[in-house]
Order: C-alpha cells, then structure tokens, then sequence
C-alpha cells in the first residue's frame, strides 16, 4: 500500500498481492510501484494507474496459470514471464474502446516497474523480460483528437453565463448570512425556522447530521423551507427533502464546487491563463494595483512561475524570460481581472478563515461528504456530479463540441494570435512556440484565417509572377511626345525615361528601377536584367527585339544543360513570358532583329553569373 498526496489530501491506494495466484509475481511489483511512487512523489491519478497495471497483469497471469499446483507459480525470474506479459500487451486494446490511449499507458506504466527492477543488480528479472520491456511497445498509443476551441457564440455565451451565476452567487450568500444574522441556536429557537438553521450551520453550533435527525417529514415544513427543496417541476421528494435541504442551506453561507466553475471561466477568459494557473494561486499570491491586478501563477506541469499584472483588460509583462518590461496588448477583447479576483476573495473570505493552511489557492469551497459533516476543502472539479458538463447543464448552456474547459484556453490563444496578427511569438508567451504550432495552432478558426492568407500570398505572388512584362506594338515608340505612353500609365518622367534610353536595363526598360518586387524598396534592383521578364515594371519596347532574341539562345543552351526540373524552377517563367513576347511580333520584325544580330550590330550583356551559376 501507498499514501500519495492529491488535491492537498493523502489519499490511501491500496493492493493485496495475497489476492493473486501468483502472489509473488505481484508482490514483486508491489515492491517496485510503492518505491517508485515514494521518490517521485507522483499523485494519486497517475499512482492508481500504476495499480491497475499491476492488477490487470497479475489477473491475466492467474487466469493463464488455471487450477494448477503451486509449482505453475510465475515470478519475474521466470523464463514464462516474458511470454506473458508479450500475451498481455497485445490483449490490452481489446479490452478498451477503439482509439484509447489507456492499453499503451498501462503497458508504458508496467515496463517502467520492470526496467526499474532491472536496474537493481540484486534483483532478480530474467533477461528475456528485461530486453522486452526495454523495447519497442506491442500496442499503439491510439489516435486522441484535438480540441477545437469554442466557437465565438458559444464562448460569449460561457462569459455571459459565469457573471449571471456571480451575482446570482453573490445575492444568495448576502441573502444567506443577513437571515443567519437574525437567528438563534434551533434548540433554543425551532428546527423549522430557516434564520436558526442559518444560524447555527454559520457558528458551527450544529451539524448537517443535526439537521437531518432534528427535522420533521417535509410535509409539516412551512414554506420557505419547502421553497429550497422544490423541483422545476413543482415536487417535492419527501425522501431526500432532508439533504438536499442541508446542502442548500450551506449553499447559502458558502460557495459549493459548481459555484466556483463560473469563476474559473472568467479568470480563463480575462488572463489567457490555463485552468491549472488560474486555480493555483492564492492570496498572497495578489496584489491590486491603482489599475488593475498583479498575479504570480504557477505551472506546475512546466515548472514555470510567472509574475504577470493585467489592467484594464490588457496584459503587461513583467521582466523576465518572457520579454521585456512594458510590452502591452491593448486590443485584446479582455475583461477586468481585477474585478474578477476582488469578488472571488469575497465569495471565498469565510471558507479562507476555516481553511488557514490552504494558502496556494482561491479555490476553496464548503462540501458536505457521505458522513454528513461540514468539511471545507480545496475545490474538486474531477468529481463527475461537480464537472465542468454539469456545470454547464445547471445553467441550462448548450455548446457544440465536448464541453471540455480546455477548448476556453484554445479561444483565448485564437484571438491573440489573431489580434498578433500572426506572430507566434506574442500568442506563444506562456510555452514554447514550437507548443503553440503543435497545439494551439490548429484550431479551426486559425486553420481558416491561415488558409485566407496563405491564398492572398499565393494570389499576391501568382499575379508577380504572371503579370509579366507591358509589351509596346511597333511605333508607338516613334510619336516623339509620349502621349501613347503616357495613355498606358506611364507618367510623363516614366515616359521620358524610357524613350530616351536612360531606364534601359538591357532586355527590357523598367519604369522605376528602385520599386523592385525583388528588392527593398529605394534600392535598385539586383536582379535585373536576369528577371525583368518577371516583372510587371518592364517594359519591351520593338528596339528590345535583338537582346531578346539573344536572350532566348542563351536559355537554349542552359535548357539542354539543366535537368528539366531545375531549369523550370530557375528559367520557368521568364521562358514562358518570352516565348509569350516573341510570338506577338511579326516575322518581318523578327527577321529585322536578326540581321541587326547577324551584321554584329547587337550583343547580349548579361552579369557573370548568369554564365556560371550552373557550372559549379
């Protein structure tokens, strides 16, 4: 047996190796499961599953063993070990639903007791077992899907939902304590009146115990107290009447764990935090500013602590790792939370004062167990009747997807990198971005706004690719006062650039050399004349025709030269755009431009690289 901490109780996990057949087999991974739980110090969860690991191994061993003599028993020494536990392994996804993740899990947990045996020299493990438990699993790990954040209605209705049930919150234990401000002891007053019994739950004078014994059948209650138990549908249930009418007079001293659900979204919704932040600080761990709230919150699964002040709804980084000091996010769609935490110190001020060795979390609330006392504990949401789903049914909200709390923490990563507009680095500040890509990167409102501008890009680069060269027909150029130019959205220094020769760049003329697609704007192009058939700044001109001609022989020879695949990724639609030029001029201009090449009249002027490049 082991006693292993969880939620701030110790929690007492038990397991009987003299229930197995093969009772040594289990004793042996007893032995190593509560050591192993000792020096990791590992909590109650993760500690069970060990247990079943060893249970469900043990019960498989026993059911393979039969009704045979003692000599069948089986220990880790023994050669039939091994065969075993390969026999359980591959049994395990049978016995859970398709996709789990839990056959892997409770195989992982039982290799790490069997290695763990291994590495003690004076510990008996046959080697055949140890090989096999240090290698490669015998059951996947299953497929666990994502969890898609909450759509922007549904997560509005959250927020909206959590401040109704705060007031509603506040007004009921404001209502509760003025009547038990009015009462007396029900011994000296009567068990029948609601201030007595207020009364006396508050001053810890009586017992929920005291409560239930004391009271009459509910037909004789007077009204008000009726009022409490009474269903939607106008019923009272005669036999549980009595506790539910206990739980609901300490639902009005002190808040109770469904209570504390509204608040975890709000705090969610208004930090960007997760719930295990959240939920982890206390109040020393506060302190208000003159605009807001600083908050230290812990991650404890990370092993990181971070000193973070919010005001006004917007988040300002201490120094630190994180970045800089005073880096602001203003537009965030935010709340207070300043105003968040002041309320829940007030709902949570009485049950602080019964609980002074809890001071790690504002977390707390009243609970009533199966003994019927009044215990005040930390807050438990795994317990299935206090969930986050049954939360959400008290409060009649209805939302597409699992009602899981973790989609609220994808909503608030989706809307900073929206308002980031993209940059990991500000939507990733609290984990690494390469966790932020991984996980929170593929929500779907992120998939859709990444595949919107993934299309703009692409669009933006298609039409710089595509929308190649202005080819000017023959003798427009010849007017001599720019007015066909200027008519093709040139301005009038555009236009005197290029019929005076001064913007020529060889192949064609460009209209601003220092506007380059290619290049930082104000720099002058650096890849001109090689691409200036990409570019929608050219402009080719009849007395372009030569070089053209020039240039089309040189990409013949480099075309013959290269593999297919690289000559289209490096000449691809500069080819395409210049077979697209010569094909609009006529076999005279053709004709003409050769003999200017052939007379010696015209040569290709290309940079160095342009004939190296590929000779390397």
């Amino acid at each position: 047996m082991t006693c292993v901490k969880s939620a701030g109780r110790d929690q007492l996990i038990e397991l009987d190796p003299a229930g197995f057949r093969c009772s040594r087999l289990a004793a042996q991974l007893a032995d190593e499961w509560v050591e192993y739980v000792e020096s990791t110090q590992i909590t109650a969860g993760p500690a069970a599953a060990y247990r079943r690991a060893i249970d469900r191994f043990c019960t498989m061993v026993d059911a393979e063993l039969g009704d045979g003599g003692t000599e069948e028993s089986v220990d880790l020494a023994d050669p039939r070990a091994v065969r075993l536990l390969v026999k359980w392994e591959r049994g395990l996804a049978a016995t859970y639903s398709p996709g789990s993740a839990w056959p892997a899990y409770l195989a992982t947990t039982l290799r790490t007791l069997l290695v763990r045996r291994d590495d003690h020299p004076e510990r008996s493990v046959d080697p055949a077992l140890a090989r096999t438990a240090r290698g490669p699993l015998l059951v996947s790990w299953g497929e666990r899907g994502e969890h898609d954040e909450f759509s922007r209605k549904d997560k509005q209705t959250l927020v909206r939902a959590s401040w109704v049930a705060v007031n509603d919150l506040e007004k009921r234990l404001a209502e509760g304590w003025r009547l038990a401000g009015k009462g007396q002891h029900p011994a000296t007053g009567s068990w029948l009146h609601l201030p007595d019994l207020l009364w006396g739950l508050a001053h810890g004078e009586v017992t929920p115990m005291d409560i239930t014994s004391q009271l009459p059948s509910a037909s004789c209650w007077p009204e008000d107290l009726r009022k409490l138990v009474t269903r939607p549908d106008g019923r009272v249930i005669v036999n549980t009447a009595r506790q539910k009418l206990v739980r609901q007079l300490v639902a009005h001293l002190y808040p109770t764990t469904l209570d504390l659900h509204a608040f975890r979204v709000l705090l969610m919704d208004a930090t960007g935090h997760t719930s295990e932040e959240v939920t982890g600080f206390g109040a020393k761990d506060v302190e208000f500013l003159p605009k807001g709230v600083r908050l230290t919150l812990v991650k404890r699964r990370a092993g990181r602590v971070r000193h973070r002040a919010f005001r006004d709804g917007s988040l300002i980084e201490e120094p630190g790792e994180e970045g800089p000091a005073g880096h602001e996010i203003t537009d965030r769609p935010r709340r207070e939370a300043s105003v968040i935490v002041r309320r829940l110190l007030n709902v949570t001020a009485k049950v602080r004062e019964k609980l002074p060795e809890v001071d790690d979390t504002l977390f707390v609330r009243a609970v009533i167990p199966s003994n019927w006392t009044l215990v005040f504990d930390r807050w438990n949401f795994a317990v299935p009747t206090s969930s986050f789903g049954t939360w959400l049914k008290s409060r009649n909200i209805t939302v597409s997807g699992t009602p899981h709390i973790a989609r609220l923490r994808k909503s608030t990563k989706v809307e900073k990198a929206i308002v980031a507009r993209g940059r990991v680095s500000v939507a990733a500040d609290d984990h690494l971005e390469e966790t932020f890509a991984g996980h929170y990167a593929q929500g779907t409102t992120l998939r859709v706004i990444s595949g919107e501008v993934i299309i703009a890009a692409q669009d933006h680069w298609f039409r710089q690719a595509v929308d190649g060269p202005t080819v000017i027909a023959a003798g427009t150029e010849d007017a001599a006062d720019h007015v066909g130019l200027q008519g093709l959205g040139l301005r009038p220094d555009e236009a005197e650039g290029i019929i005076s020769g001064q913007l020529d760049m060889g192949l064609s003329h460009c209209r601003d050399p220092r506007q380059s697609p290619f290049s930082p704007p104000g720099e002058l192009c650096a890849v001109a004349p090689l691409r200036c058939l990409e570019c929608r700044n050219a402009w080719i001109l009849p007395a372009n025709l030569p070089q053209l001609l020039l240039f089309k022989e040189h990409l013949e020879r480099s075309k013959r030269r290269l593999p297919p695949a690289v000559f289209t990724a490096q000449w691809g639609q500069s080819w395409t755009n210049l077979l697209a030029v010569l094909a609009e001029r006529t076999p005279e201009e053709l004709n003409l431009a050769r003999r200017h090449i052939a007379e010696g009249r015209e040569a290709l002027h290309l940079p160095l690289a342009a004939h190296t490049e590929f000779e390397q």
